[in-house]
This record gives structure tokens, C-alpha cells and sequence, in this order.
């Protein structure tokens, strides 16, 4: 078996050294080895060699190998046996199982990869459907919202704009039944309606005008200085035509100082706080308008005694177009206090409601303003 692993004839190696079969290399002396071995025999089993071992044919060529070496003794004369084995299958099939290996985790990395890359994409278009998803549902909700805006329009339109255009036409066809002189009276009396009427329906175009400007941000806050008891008092004789027999507008302003505020949105929110006042207070009623700065904050309070809100539609009085149901029989179009939210936004403000029932309503504005000099 020896010289079919090794390719010598029978008897050619006898006195030949051991490095014949075994070549040096990786810095292995076998020289030494063997006698070291010979001065200190120890039984070393197959395989228990520490790195690589290969065997040197007559050829030249070199094979993988397992070497045992055992010894013993005969007429104290050493005698070493040594058992070989090729392993060139075990080694090619240990390099295959180590392709093998390095194939399937390169294998394992690229589904790994391949899961982590799918992964990712399925998160991201989770993401994008959750996305989408709540992009329709917001586009749902501005649709319906749209849809109760238009309900709400129509429905006010309709009602707000008959009501004028209807007296306008009853006035028109009225006069023409007065045309001597001594009728002028009754004709001064219609035409009185008519421009009443179309200064009514001149109010509803601005507020949806207003609300169009402030909504396409065409609204901006212009402080300029004023004086809060003028501009306060000028409005309640603007709104004075409104009241009804016997109503009163009682004023307490405890405001000296000039102010720093946008005077004419500041006019447009109390006139409307009045307006709505006044017309949802019977006859012989007291609207009270109280005013006053202290640290740099002006606090308005107008108080009714009223019809009042209920709490349920409390929640949505500043919506556009939303009117009370106790008040579908009072003109106006639902914009007023949704426009007065919308100013005071512009004027870092904030506003507060309190109402009962057939008792009233209470409505606290705050604004922080700043003092300048006259100058």
C-alpha cells in the first residue's frame, strides 16, 4: 500500500531518510521532529498533528495525509511504526462542504437582504397607503364638509334673499299705485323699505366678501393707535338704528389709555357683537357693553338677555354658515361670529361664550395690545 500512495518500487526506499515521503514546509522541519520524537517516543494518534500534513510521491506530487505513530522496543533497539492515510476525499469533500457553506450563506445574506429589501418596500407602501389613506379621508371630509357648506348657503340664500328682493318688489309695485302728491308720505314709507331691504342685502354680500378676502389670506391685522371710548361709543351710535322699542345699550369702559390695535377690525367685531345682541333680544331689554385694559390686554364682554344658545349648538357657532335652531326664524347668514374668530386670529386674540337658554348670552373677547407714544 506504501508504494502505491508513494509510486516507489519494491525495496527502493530502504536507507533512504524519512523527508523522502514527508516535504518540509511551513516552516516544519521534519528533521528535528524525528529527532526529537526518537529521544522522547510518545504514541500520537491519527490526526492529532497540529496544521496540515502532506506526503511527497516519487513524482513529485504532493497529497493531503493522517499520520499515527506508535513505537516500541526490541532488544532495546527502537522501532517506530507509522500508519498513513490519503485523505484527498476527505479533504476535497471538507473544501466542498465549505463551498457549500459559504454558498448557501451567501444564499442565506441574499434573502436576508432580499427580505429586508421587501420588507422595506412593504412598510413603505403601508406607509403610503396609511398615507393615502388618511388623504382621502380628509378629502372625504372637506367633501362632505363642502356638501353641508353648500346645504347651509342655499338653504340661507334662499331665505335671506327672498325676504329683501321680495319687500323691494312689493315697495316698487306699491309706489306706482301713489302717483299724485298728497300720496308722497306713503311713498317716502316704501321707498324707506327698499333701501333698507337693499342695505340688507348690501350687509350679506360683505360678509361673503369678508369671508372670501380672509380665507385667501387677502386680510391682514394694521395697528394704528387709538382711543378705546371713541371708537366704542361711535360704533353703538352706528348700531343704534337696530334696536328695538325700548332696548338700551348700557357701556362701562375702564380703558384710559391709547391702545395699539387694528381699528377697524376691532369696529367690525364689536358692531357685530352688538348686532347679534340686539337681535336676539326681545323689546325693552338692556345690551350691556363692558370694556377694560390691565396688563397690556384689552377684555370686551357683550351681554344679552336673550334667547340664548343651547349647549349642543354652542359647539359649532363658529362654523361657517351654522345658525342656531331657536333663531332659523331671525334673519342672518351664520358668517358673524365664524368672521369675528377669523380677526381675532389676526390680532393673536381669543374669544369665549357663555349662554344659557332663554336667559342670554355672554361673549368675552381678549386681545394683547401695546402703548405707543402720540407721536
Amino acid at each position: 500500500m506504501a508504494h502505491q500512495q508513494f509510486g516507489y518500487e519494491d525495496g527502493e526506499l530502504i536507507g533512504h531518510a524519512i523527508e523522502a515521503l514527508v516535504p518540509n514546509a511551513g516552516g516544519r522541519r521534519h528533521e528535528k521532529l524525528r529527532e526529537s520524537f526518537n529521544a522522547q517516543p510518545q504514541v500520537r494518534s491519527m490526526g492529532a498533528h497540529r496544521g496540515d500534513l502532506e506526503a511527497l510521491r516519487k513524482d513529485g506530487s504532493v497529497f493531503p495525509v493522517e499520520v499515527s505513530l506508535s513505537y516500541f522496543y526490541l532488544d532495546d533497539e527502537l522501532f517506530v511504526v507509522s500508519y498513513i492515510l490519503d485523505i484527498t476525499f476527505k479533504k476535497n469533500a471538507q473544501q466542498a462542504l465549505i463551498s457549500e457553506r459559504q454558498r448557501v450563506e451567501r444564499l442565506n445574506a441574499e434573502l436576508e437582504q432580499k427580505v429586508a429589501d421587501r420588507t422595506h418596500a412593504l412598510l413603505n407602501t403601508l406607509e403610503q397607503l396609511e398615507q393615502r389613506k388618511d388623504e382621502l379621508a380628509k378629502a372625504l371630509a372637506a367633501e362632505q364638509e363642502l356638501g353641508e357648506l353648500k346645504s347651509r348657503f342655499v338653504s340661507m340664500a334662499s331665505h335671506e334673499f327672498r325676504t329683501p328682493l321680495t319687500a323691494v318688489l312689493t315697495s316698487a309695485s306699491l309706489i306706482e299705485k301713489y302717483p299724485s302728491s298728497e300720496q308722497q308720505d306713503k311713498r317716502l314709507r316704501h321707498l324707506e323699505r327698499i333701501r333698507q331691504s337693499v342695505n340688507h342685502l348690501n350687509d350679506i354680500l360683505e360678509e361673503f366678501l369678508s369671508v372670501g378676502r380672509i380665507e385667501e389670506g387677502r386680510v391682514e391685522a394694521r395697528p394704528a393707535r387709538l382711543i378705546l371710548s371713541d371708537l366704542l361709543n361711535d360704533t353703538i351710535t352706528d348700531v343704534e338704528g337696530l334696536l328695538k322699542p325700548g332696548q338700551t345699550v348700557q357701556r362701562r369702559i375702564n380703558c384710559l389709555e391709547a391702545l395699539w390695535l387694528d381699528p377697524s377690525l376691532l369696529r367690525k367685531i364689536v358692531v357685530n357683537l352688538l348686532s347679534n345682541a340686539i337681535k336676539y333680544s326681545g323689546p325693552n331689554t338692556t345690551v350691556e357693553l363692558e370694556a377694560e385694559c390691565a396688563a397690556g390686554q384689552l377684555t370686551l364682554v357683550v351681554r344679552d338677555h336673550g334667547v340664548g344658545i343651547s349647549a349642543e349648538d354652542q359647539e359649532h357657532l363658529f362654523e361657517r354658515f351654522f345658525r342656531a335652531r331657536n333663531v332659523t326664524n331671525v334673519p342672518g347668514t351664520g358668517l358673524g361670529l365664524y368672521i369675528i374668530a377669523k380677526y381675532l386670529e389676526l390680532m393673536n386674540g381669543t374669544i369665549s361664550l357663555q349662554s344659557t337658554l332663554d336667559v342670554g348670552t355672554t361673549v368675552t373677547i381678549k386681545i394683547p395690545y401695546e402703548n405707543h407714544s402720540a407721536d
